[in-house]
């Protein structure tokens, strides 16, 4: 099935972006509300909110609204093209030292925020 924005074109452009390549790595480990990627990645609110904004329209990013969380996700039915290269990433940041922390880091922020926050009732992985 194809859906309009999340052809292989649209997925390679998302994906020539580091932020947007760290911000997926982290998604594929389950859904994460804007206030964890700004203490994950070390990045203002704007950037962050700017490349979920690109990557959810574009197809490679769902939001749903938890109270006063805003929690995104990668799509629930990614297609074909999407999950092909979402693995492709994991296999390829492996060796990379960068995405290798910000997995360790996403580890003590979910420690931390297991108790209170609605991404702990709602872990998934894409990949």
């Amino acid at each position: 099935m194809h859906r309009p924005g999340v052809d292989l074109i649209s997925i390679y452009e998302c994906l020539c972006d580091r932020t947007r390549l760290r911000i997926l790595n982290l998604l594929c480990k389950g859904p994460l509300c804007v206030c964890h990627f700004q203490e994950l990645l070390k990045e203002p609110q704007v950037k962050i909110s700017k490349h979920l904004k690109y990557l959810r329209t574009h197809g490679m990013a769902e939001v749903k609204r938890d109270g006063y969380w805003m929690i995104y996700s990668i799509p629930a039915k990614p297609t074909r093209e999407l999950k092909a290269n979402l693995g492709c990433l994991q296999d390829c940041v492996r060796e990379d030292a960068t995405f290798r922390q910000d997995l360790q880091k996403l580890e003590k922020i979910r420690a931390k925020f297991e108790r209170d926050s609605p991404i702990a009732s709602s872990r998934t992985h894409c990949c």
